[in-house]
């Protein structure tokens, strides 16, 4: 199918952001609206991580190919470990009067619903569409500078963590789909369309509950929106424009992962991280690299 080689998957445990330190309340350039868009998405990691899994876990069984399900095994530990760190984070912004509760109980009944109710390759393909766009989110995390600039070191350093574990098991709920539920071309496209426009509307629409729950008037608020979606949706650097090109990659029959590349701040937090063991200076070493 292609030729390309798959980065190595890696779990990594035990790490030590300090989240438990002084971050500041809007600690992404000190632009409410930057942070509580990061915030909104974090807090939809945990339930998301869990849904993920699931629905890699219930075609474990078909899958004969030992490589593959080691491959399976690595993706579900570093999956569990991203929800472990979120859910610290998800804590830190409970005790800032965030509606984090309301939210993942908006996410549990959704994804419950996906496990449920939809035919049982559905969440496998949703998932497959979600990892593809966290994963270029994740290459938006080194190669992008509006994306976390001015961001609090510490949370950096999570999304540079979680990064590249994205990069590293990208492939793997594309595999179980293609190889093990075979789904179809027009199946693998329209559930990704469907899943575009969920993550950007669900998005926005948590992030309008935790600006509000800051305590912003509805000006303070209007003026907060009007700048923010610029920064997401301006035509020439903004966060979306920067990603769409490989999100429309998704789009094309032959599309597999391994077809994104990488950046090489992928490599340099690697080595850097096997050097110190410390997921701080290795975030700090790619924005000397960037």
């Amino acid at each position: 199918m292609n030729n390309e080689i798959k980065t190595h998957i890696v779990p990594r445990t035990d790490l030590d952001f300090g989240l438990d330190g002084d971050i500041p309340r809007y600690w992404l350039d000190g632009h409410p609206f930057k942070t509580r868009f990061v915030d909104a998405l974090s807090m939809t990691f945990p339930i998301g991580e869990r849904f993920f899994i699931s629905s890699v876990r219930r075609f474990r069984d078909r899958i004969t190919d030992k490589l593959q399900l080691a491959e399976v095994r690595d993706f579900m530990r570093q999956e569990g470990q991203h929800g472990i760190v979120h859910n610290q984070w998800n804590d830190r912004l409970r005790a800032q009067g965030v509606p984090v509760d309301e939210v993942e109980a908006f996410c549990d009944r959704f994804f419950k619903w996906q496990l449920g109710k939809l035919p049982q390759a559905w969440p496998l393909v949703y998932t497959a569409s979600v990892e593809h766009l966290t994963a270029i989110m994740a290459e938006a995390v080194f190669d992008n500078d509006n994306f976390l600039h001015g961001a609090d070191e510490r949370m950096r350093a999570v999304f540079a963590w979680h990064a590249v574990e994205e990069f590293e098991h990208k492939a793997v709920a594309f595999d179980v789909m293609q190889k093990t539920a075979k789904v179809g071309y027009f199946t693998r496209v329209g559930i990704m369309a469907a899943a575009v426009v969920t993550f950007q509307v669900l998005t926005l629409y948590f992030l309008r509950k935790v600006l509000k729950a800051d305590g912003f008037s509805f000006g303070q608020r209007a003026r907060l929106w009007a700048s923010g979606l610029w920064w997401l949706y301006k035509p020439f650097g903004g966060v979306f424009a920067h990603m769409t090109p490989s999100v429309l990659q998704y789009f094309k029959p032959g599309f597999h992962p391994t077809q994104i590349k990488e950046p090489s701040c992928y490599r340099v937090w690697n080595e850097t991280y096997e050097a110190s063991g410390d997921p701080l200076e290795a975030s700090r070493s790619t924005l000397l690299a960037a």
